[in-house]
């Protein structure tokens, strides 16, 4: 076989990982503005997926100063079992918990990401569906806003009046994390 044949091609079929968001004042503000909302995007395996309101260290901005600087990520990972490729949620968020399927993750936690997963973090609600494929190198990310929270559509509903979060220190740039906080000696 030479090396055109084994190269992926654009006919492969990439998994895709359908992001759907909701928070309850995404219409009065401009927080998904800097998302390709309703396009694919093609990511390589070997870069995790960011989402924060850093432009610098995250693939996916959130307009909101609440968000963390660095909020999660979401690494691409295949087994020797399986030709599936699977992900894993990592709390990036010194301030905040992520909560996935209604289990807590603290600072620098990862978890296994179910097919459906529903993901929570201060307001937000984001309902994460992995749609198989059979590319190795790259999958896609598709995001989409949704008019009602997704744990209202699932089975996945945990209520809850308030949000995940830690009571994070808020500044005119939202929360502060560990290493922005002066301490006074």
């Amino acid at each position: 076989m030479n090396a055109c044949q084994s190269m992926e091609t654009e006919e492969d079929l990439l998994t895709c990982l359908q992001i759907k968001l909701y928070h309850p004042q995404q219409s009065s503000n401009g927080f998904y503005d800097d998302l390709p909302l309703r396009a694919r995007r093609r990511h390589s395996a070997d870069d995790p997926v960011r989402m924060g309101r850093d432009a610098q260290a995250c693939t996916y901005i959130l307009l909101d100063p609440r968000v963390s600087r660095k909020q999660l990520a979401l690494h691409a990972y295949r087994t020797p079992q399986s030709s599936e490729m699977l992900f894993t949620i990592q709390n990036l968020s010194q301030r905040g918990k992520v909560s996935v399927n209604s289990s807590a993750l603290g600072y620098l936690e990862k978890m296994d990401l179910p097919d459906k997963a529903l993901i929570r973090f201060g307001e937000y609600e984001m309902l994460i569906i992995r749609e198989s494929g059979e590319a190795k190198a790259s999958f896609e990310v598709e995001f989409e806003v949704l008019a009602v929270p997704p744990s209202r559509e699932t089975c996945m509903y945990v209520p809850s009046t308030a949000p995940v979060t830690d009571t994070p220190e808020l500044s005119a740039h939202g929360p502060l994390e560990r290493d922005e906080m002066h301490y006074p000696y």
